[in-house]
């Protein structure tokens, strides 16, 4: 079976891993989150914990109390709370190096922002995620004392001027999804080096006839908090990667920084709402009018690749035996939506932000043209343009003879 049939099938598998386990690390945060924030905390407890809170679910009841820094007695059986966040990282990791460092022609660099080697794109890439948990640690530590808003400031100014960079070295696609990714490694982070081993410091103290300190459970506590308001803007960057009206935009830097007030401001109604301190609808408001200001940063610039000099790799392609029948074909059949200006009605722009209209930019597409053409018919959709079995065919060949090479 070809290579690329298999690293295809090898995507799929892990983005769905990745979807699976984010699904159970967002449902736990959030479940948390609102069971800490809900609970009866004007009741006093005999035994001692901090509040309280009856759940029904599945036909049961639920009795589920919190104890603030340890009960008394240590249990045996803890339940931890941290594969979901690890397997989610590790995946997600892995369908970077599979869809950004594998295909990084495509999707990584773009020459039209930063004409750097592969090999650069990817240190560049990697060092931005380590350097994202420094610089969100280190401000963490600086501010543990101080007032939480200025803290979520700071954070804020970082996030911002870490969207503004990476738009100016990788592709819009990719930077969009590597602003995620970078959100990610800090929440993931939080559990890895500073949530879990706190609870251990805890657990080891309670073990060992100490009592623990009160501070473990509060830096904890506020990193959890973190991760739940950075949750929905993670979701929309990872999303983005689908959609060329956030990631194709000339202020798509922008756009990610306003999605991260956005989801900070939902997930405050939410945990104002599970706290009983009334419904903060002015949020939604606000909101609205963020994502207006999105929807029309949006279209305001749409800048396309639009380099007509081929790249050594897109020059094969080009020079390879069946280019003109396939060209041929491309115009034909593909063209009409895979435009600057689409003529096929009701699309505003290139779907995927892909345009097939020049020979290096057919070049440019080739395995993605093969894989919806040639190894599959996903395109055209419904087959609306008529492409012929043979043309598929013709498709198949050009790629074909190019990867045998």
């Amino acid at each position: 079976m070809e290579p690329i049939i298999l690293m295809a099938w090898l995507e799929f598998a892990v983005r769905w891993v990745h979807v699976i386990t984010a699904i159970a690390w967002i449902g736990s945060s959030f479940y948390f989150i609102a069971l800490d924030l809900g609970l009866h905390r004007d009741r006093a407890l005999s035994s001692g914990a901090d509040g309280e809170q009856w759940q029904v679910h599945g036909g049961g009841f639920y009795h589920l109390q919190k104890y603030l820094v340890a009960p008394e007695n240590l249990p045996t059986d803890l339940v931890w709370f941290k594969w979901e966040s690890y397997s989610t990282w590790l995946s997600g990791f892995a369908l970077l190096i599979i869809v950004y460092y594998y295909g990084a022609e495509l999707y990584l660099v773009d020459p039209t922002v930063w004409d750097a080697p592969i090999w650069q794109a990817i240190v560049v890439s990697l060092a931005s995620l380590g350097f994202g948990w420094i610089a969100y640690n280190l401000t963490c530590k600086l501010f543990v004392n101080a007032d939480q808003t200025a803290l979520m400031i700071a954070l804020f100014v970082i996030l911002v001027g870490v969207s503004w960079i990476y738009t100016q070295v990788f592709s819009g696609r990719a930077a969009l999804l590597h602003l995620g990714a970078f959100t990610a490694t800090i929440m993931s982070g939080n559990v890895f080096f500073i949530i879990i081993p706190n609870q251990k410091i805890v657990v080891a103290d309670m073990k060992a006839g100490r009592q623990p300190a009160a501070i473990y459970g509060k830096i904890a506590k506020q990193r959890s908090t973190h991760n739940n308001y950075l949750t929905l803007p993670v979701i929309f960057l990872m999303l983005s990667i689908h959609y060329p009206l956030a990631f194709a935009s000339e202020w798509n830097w922008l756009i990610a920084s306003l999605v991260f007030l956005i989801g900070v401001l939902i997930r405050h109604f939410f945990n104002t709402m599970h706290q009983r301190g009334g419904h903060r609808w002015w949020t939604w408001g606000v909101s609205a009018a963020l994502f207006a200001v999105i929807v029309f940063l949006s279209v305001q610039s749409m800048p396309l690749d639009a380099r007509e000099e081929a790249t050594s790799s897109e020059r094969v392609f080009i020079d390879a035996e069946g280019f003109e029948e396939v060209y041929s074909v491309v115009l034909s059949r593909c063209s009409m939506c895979h435009a600057e200006e689409p003529a096929w009605e009701g699309l505003g722009w290139a779907p995927q932000g892909v345009v097939l209209e020049t020979p290096v930019q057919i070049a440019r597409h080739a395995h993605a043209i093969y894989l919806q053409s040639a190894a599959s018919i996903a395109m055209p959709p419904a087959n609306v343009s008529y492409m012929e079995d043979q043309e598929r065919v013709q498709i198949a060949a050009w790629y074909q003879s190019v990867r045998s090479q």
